[in-house]
């Protein structure tokens, strides 16, 4: 069980950072997240999701005239900004990563709306764990939705193969990251028994 401190640090301190201190991710930081985040279960352990790590001038560039007005300055502070994506074709790893049912790989191959509709729940999961990954190393996260999509996969994804679902800065907080916490919903609202 997690103590109190790690359950603070994954849950409930844990904040999106809107503004990033120039301080340097380096590609092991990058590289610990992924082997943290792949770990956790998805449907059939298929792992669809795929990670494209931003963080050159050029890159930032090109990347952040994509986003909604309201988020290119926090990405443009952020040190590296991931982009999430979902593998259309994460299929074909369905022999290796699900070895006791390879058939499954040709039921996804033969139906296209139930591969996308089960990567895309897989690659969400994927996502938060990614993000919680990040904090986990002591990284700040600010995921956000707020982006042209259609752009982003044709600037970084022309062959099509990849849609991208989500786009989170990463990095170390600067002064005035976050703004204040906002109220969550609680049990009474959002559970209920059978």
């Amino acid at each position: 069980m997690l103590t109190a401190e790690g359950r603070s640090l994954l849950f409930t301190d844990a904040r999106t950072a809107s503004f990033f201190a120039p301080t340097p991710v380096t590609d092991e930081e990058l590289k610990e997240i992924w082997e943290l985040a792949k770990w956790p279960p998805t449907q059939a352990n298929t792992q669809p999701l795929r990670v494209l790590f931003v963080r050159t001038a050029e890159g930032k560039e090109r990347l952040v005239k994509h986003l909604a007005e309201g988020n290119r300055a926090k990405s443009s502070s952020a040190p590296v900004t991931a982009v999430l994506a979902l593998d259309t074709q994460f299929h074909e790893h369905v022999p290796q990563v699900f070895p006791h049912n390879p058939a499954l790989k040709e039921i996804f191959e033969g139906n296209v709306d139930k591969r996308i509709q089960d990567g895309t729940f897989s690659a969400a999961l994927q996502a938060g764990y990614f993000i919680i990954a990040a904090r986990a190393i002591g990284l700040y996260a600010g995921p956000m939705t707020g982006f042209d999509k259609a752009g982003v996969d044709a600037e970084f994804f022309p062959d099509g193969r990849f849609k991208s679902l989500a786009v989170v800065n990463l990095g170390h907080p600067a002064e005035n990251a976050y703004k204040g916490r906002l109220p969550r919903l609680d049990v009474a609202t959002t559970v209920q028994w059978a």
